[in-house]
C-alpha cells in the first residue's frame, strides 16, 4: 500500500488518537452502542439480520444521518464512507461514477428496496448516480466486496441498498425546503399512514440549480450548466390476512442537465449549449406469505426498471445526438427458512430479461439503424447461516447463473462474525464476483458474442474494538481483490487480429486484469452527552495487471488515500453544529498515468436549530475554503456555497 504523505499522516493520527485523550470528560451518561449492533441489515444476506451477526464489511447510514448530512445526492453521502470514491463530470446532474474499493463504476449493484437500478442501455451496463437524490430513507447500506452469490452479475465491488420507510402509525405529513448559492432550490414533501390492514406512503421532490460550468472555469469554462430534477415515489402494503401481505412500490425521476461537449474541428471540451434528459422508473409488485408457523417466509415478486436517455445539441442540424432506452424485467422467488434458533437460510430463483435500444444520429448519418437487442439470465442461489455458539456466526452460499449468450457461471462466498470478547468482534469474508457482458459489448458494432464474464476473487478481515463503555469504537479492515477476464476495448489501429476485418475500429475482448488491496480504519467516539466524532481513512493500492505498456500502473480516478471526518456538537439551547472534512489523495485521470489529478481537501460547515419539536432550521457552507480541484480532468467542481432551509412535520 502507498505510504501516507507526511502532511496527511499527523492529521490521521491525531483524528484517531485525540478522542482517547479527551475522555477525561464524564462519560457515565453516554448511551452505549449494543443496540446499534442489533440494527438490521438486509443486503448482506437478503434477509433482515442484526449487524452483530454479519461477517461482511458493511456500513449503515440511518435516517438521522441522512437528514443531518444535508447532502443533496446519494453519491455525495456515500463518498464519506470507507473505501468509496466518486467522480463527476462537472456540477450537480453531471455523469457520476461511484467505485467501491477500487472496482469499476459498473461493477457495483445499486438497489432500491432490493430492486436493481442498472441501465442495460449504457456501454458498461452500470448505474449513473447523477439523478439519485437523498430523501427520507430509512437507511442506506453499503456492502463492500464481491457479493455475486446473492446479488448476481455486477456485484464485484459491492452493493448499495437504499431502504425506504415502511409506513406505520397515524397520518403524518412532512416537508423540507432550502435555497442558496447558484440559484439553487430543493423542496421535498411526503405523507404516510399505517393501519392494521393498509399502509401507504407518497412523496415528491424537486431540485433546481443554475449550476457551474462543466468545463472547469480555470480552463476557460464561462457559461453555467444548470440542472433540474423532479421525482416521486409511492409505496403501499396490504395485509390480506395474518400470514399474507401484498406490496406495490414505485420510484420515478426525471433529470435535465446542461453539459459541455467536444465540437469539431478540435474535439476539445468546450462550452456548448448541449443538454441531456434522463427518465428513470423503478417499480415492484409482490406477495409475501408466512408458512409453517412462520418458519418459512416466501416472497414472489416482479421488478421492472426503465431508463430513457436523450442528448440534445440545439446548435446542430441534427439536434438529437443520442437516444437510448434500457429495460430490465425480473421475476423472482425468495424463501427464508428458520430451521432452528441457530440455523437458517435463504434461497431463491430469478429470471431476468434485459433490453437495449439505442441510436446516435449525426450529420453523417441523421437516421441510423437503432441497435436493439435483449438477453435472458436465469439464476438460482442458496445460503446458510449457522451459529454454533452465541459468539459465532458462520455463513456460506452458492449461486448458479445461466445466460443465453455466454452460458453458465457459478460463484460462492463465505463469512464469519466472531465475538472474541464481549467488546471485540472479528469479521472475515471471502467472495467471488462476476459481471456478465453487456448487450452493447455483445451486439454493437464493436460487439463480440464470444465474450465471457468478468470474474473476481476477494477477501477481507477486520476487527472492531469497543472501549470505554462503548463510548469509543475503533475498527480496522484489510482487504484484497483480484479481477481477471475484464472486458476492455481493443483498438484496431494498428492490429492484425482477424476480428478487425468485420470491426475495423476495434472490438471488446476479455483482456484486462487488475489487483487491489488496502486497509480501512474507522473511529466513532461519544464524548459526554453532546460531542460526537466520526472518522474513516482508506489507504488503497489499485494496479493494472493487463499485459502491455500500462501494466503496473495505477488504475485511473482512484485516489490512493481518502479521509473523512466529522465533529458534531449539540448545544444545550437546541443548536447542533458540525465540521466535516473530506480529503482525497493524488490520482491519475488516464490508464497511462500521464494526467495527474491533484490531492484536495474540502471542508463543510453545517448547523441545525430546533425551533420546536416538529420544526427545524438548518444551513450549511459547502467547500468553506473554496478549494479548487478536479475529480475528472478538465471538469469543474463547485466552489464555496451557502444554503439555508427549514423542515417541518405535522
Amino acid at each position: 500500500m502507498s505510504a501516507a504523505s507526511p502532511s496527511l499522516l499527523p492529521f490521521v493520527v491525531s483524528c484517531l488518537l485525540a478522542p482517547a485523550f479527551a475522555f477525561g470528560a464524564d462519560t457515565s451518561n453516554t448511551s452505549s452502542t449494543p443496540e446499534e449492533l442489533e440494527r438490521i441489515v438486509v443486503s448482506a444476506n437478503r434477509i433482515e439480520q442484526p449487524l452483530s451477526r454479519i461477517g461482511n464489511s458493511v456500513t449503515l447510514i440511518d435516517a438521522e444521518q441522512v437528514r443531518a448530512s444535508q447532502r443533496l445526492t446519494v453519491s455525495d453521502l456515500l463518498a464519506t464512507t470507507p473505501g468509496v470514491t466518486v467522480s463527476r463530470n462537472g456540477g450537480l446532474g453531471g455523469s457520476t461514477q461511484l467505485r467501491i474499493r477500487g472496482a469499476e463504476s459498473d461493477q457495483t449493484v445499486v438497489l432500491i428496496d432490493g430492486v436493481k437500478l442498472n441501465d442495460p442501455s449504457s456501454a458498461g451496463g452500470g448505474f449513473n448516480f447523477a439523478n439519485l437524490l437523498t430523501g427520507d430513507y430509512m437507511r442506506i447500506e453499503v456492502l463492500r466486496g464481491p457479493q455475486s452469490t446473492l446479488w448476481g452479475s455486477q456485484a464485484i465491488g459491492g452493493v448499495v441498498n437504499i431502504v425506504t420507510t415502511v409506513p406505520e402509525g397515524p397520518l403524518l405529513a412532512a416537508y423540507s425546503a432550502e435555497g442558496g448559492e447558484r440559484g439553487s432550490a430543493n423542496v421535498q414533501a411526503r405523507a404516510e399512514a399505517g393501519g392494521d390492514r393498509l399502509s401507504w406512503r407518497v412523496a415528491g421532490k424537486y431540485l433546481t440549480t443554475d449550476g457551474i460550468s462543466a468545463l472547469d472555469d480555470s480552463r476557460g469554462g464561462r457559461e453555467r450548466d444548470g440542472y433540474r430534477n423532479v421525482g416521486a415515489n409511492v409505496r403501499g402494503l396490504l395485509r390480506i390476512n395474518d400470514s399474507v401481505t401484498a406490496e406495490l412500490r414505485s420510484t420515478y425521476s426525471r433529470g435535465r442537465v446542461e453539459f459541455d461537449g467536444f465540437p469539431a474541428p478540435t474535439f476539445e471540451l468546450t462550452d456548448t449549449r448541449e443538454y441531456g434528459t434522463t427518465e428513470e422508473l423503478v417499480s415492484y409488485a409482490g406477495v409475501n406469505a408466512s408458512t409453517f408457523g412462520g418458519k418459512l417466509q416466501n416472497r414472489i415478486g416482479f421488478a421492472y426498471t426503465d431508463t430513457d436517455r436523450e442528448n440534445i445539441d440545439p446548435d446542430s442540424s441534427v439536434p438529437t445526438t443520442f437516444d437510448a432506452t434500457g429495460r430490465n424485467e425480473r421475476w423472482e422467488y425468495q424463501g427464508s427458512l428458520a430451521l432452528s434458533d441457530t440455523l437458517g437460510g435463504v434461497f431463491g430463483i430469478e429470471s431476468e430479461r434485459s433490453e437495449l435500444n439505442t441510436r446516435s444520429p449525426s450529420t453523417f448519418d441523421p437516421n441510423p439503424t437503432p441497435l436493439a437487442h435483449d438477453a435472458r439470465l436465469d439464476s438460482a442461489y442458496a445460503q446458510l447461516s449457522f451459529s454454533p455458539i452465541d459468539a459465532l456466526t458462520l455463513t456460506g452460499g452458492l449461486r448458479y447463473d445461466d445466460h443465453e449468450t455466454f452460458g453458465s457461471e457459478s460463484t460462492g462466498g463465505a463469512a464469519v462474525a466472531w465475538w472474541a470478547t464481549p467488546t471485540t468482534v472479528v469479521r472475515a469474508s471471502y467472495g467471488q464476483g462476476f459481471k456478465a457482458p453487456t448487450l452493447f459489448q455483445l451486439f454493437s458494432e464493436f460487439g463480440n458474442e464470444a465474450l465471457t464474464p468478468e470474474r473476481a476473487d476477494a477477501w477481507d478481515i477486520g476487527i472492531e474494538q469497543h472501549l470505554l463503555n462503548d463510548s469509543l469504537l475503533l475498527s480496522a479492515t484489510y482487504f484484497g481483490r483480484d479481477n481477471e477476464d475484464m472486458i476492455d476495448f481493443v483498438s484496431c489501429f494498428p492490429s492484425t487480429d482477424p476480428r478487425c476485418a468485420t470491426r475495423p475500429f476495434g472490438f471488446y475482448d476479455n483482456v484486462a486484469k487488475t489487483e487491489v488491496d488496502g486497509i480501512e480504519l474507522g473511529l466513532a467516539a461519544r464524548i459526554g452527552e453532546r460531542l460526537r466524532v466520526h472518522a474513516n481513512y482508506t489507504d488503497m493500492d489499485s494496479t493494472n495487471r493487463t499485459p502491455g505498456s500500462n501494466s503496473g500502473r495505477e488504475l485511473p480516478r482512484r485516489p490512493g488515500q481518502t479521509l473523512n471526518g466529522e465533529v458534531t456538537y449539540a448545544w444545550a439551547f437546541g443548536l447542533t453544529t458540525t465540521v466535516a472534512v473530506t480529503h482525497a489523495g493524488r490520482s491519475f485521470d488516464d490508464a497511462s498515468n500521464s494526467v495527474v489529478l491533484d490531492s484536495y481537501t474540502v471542508v463543510d460547515l453545517r448547523a441545525a436549530f430546533a425551533l420546536r419539536d416538529d420544526m427545524e432550521l438548518f444551513g450549511r457552507i459547502e467547500n468553506a475554503f473554496d478549494e479548487e480541484y478536479e475529480t475528472i480532468a478538465r471538469y469543474g467542481t463547485p466552489g464555496r456555497g451557502v444554503f439555508v432551509g427549514v423542515r417541518q412535520s405535522f
